[in-house]
């Protein structure tokens, strides 16, 4: 315990005198109060308990805010890249869609050619046939020959219409 005033021999007058007692008393007033105040245990430990649920529902409130948010931005960065995967599926869906229609092209266009090709070859053999059954003069195998070129020329146009 700390002394404020200065030892002294005595007081001066009685104002003085009482002034000191007044003193003594204030600090002996204090000092019990702190005595009692130490000597309370389950009243400290009350006071302790209170603050630590108070802490502790203040961290509880803060983890679940916390929680809260880092869900949201989980969430928002799912989203942004489901967005991202669903457009790059698109765009490669457009890029095999766009090839293999350059594949049917290519394809259809070879088709065309081929069909051309054997429809001229088809009237070659027919021409030829013509020169041969010509020179043979025989007008019922000319006649034969003549059916079977022309249903060979109608399939080849059938092929060339698929």
């Amino acid at each position: 315990m700390k002394h404020r005033t200065p030892h002294r021999t005595g007081a001066k007058g009685p104002d003085e005198l009482r002034q000191q007692i007044e003193h003594a008393r204030h600090q002996l007033g204090g000092t019990v109060a702190q005595l009692v105040g130490k000597a309370d245990v389950k009243g400290r430990a009350r006071v302790r308990a209170a603050d630590l649920r108070d802490k502790a529902g203040a961290m509880t409130v803060q983890l679940r805010a916390g929680a809260a948010q880092a869900g949201h931005a989980v969430q928002g960065k799912a989203a942004q890249a489901g967005h991202a995967v669903q457009g790059k599926a698109a765009h490669a869906g457009h890029a095999v869609q766009g090839r293999m229609a350059d594949v049917g092209h290519a394809v259809q266009g070879r088709v065309g050619h081929a069909g051309h090709t054997a429809q001229g070859r088809a009237a070659a053999v027919q021409g030829r046939a013509m020169q041969v059954l010509v020179r043979l003069r025989r007008p019922a195998v000319i006649a034969g020959v003549a059916g079977v070129a022309a249903a060979v020329a109608a399939g080849v146009a059938r092929m060339r219409r698929r």
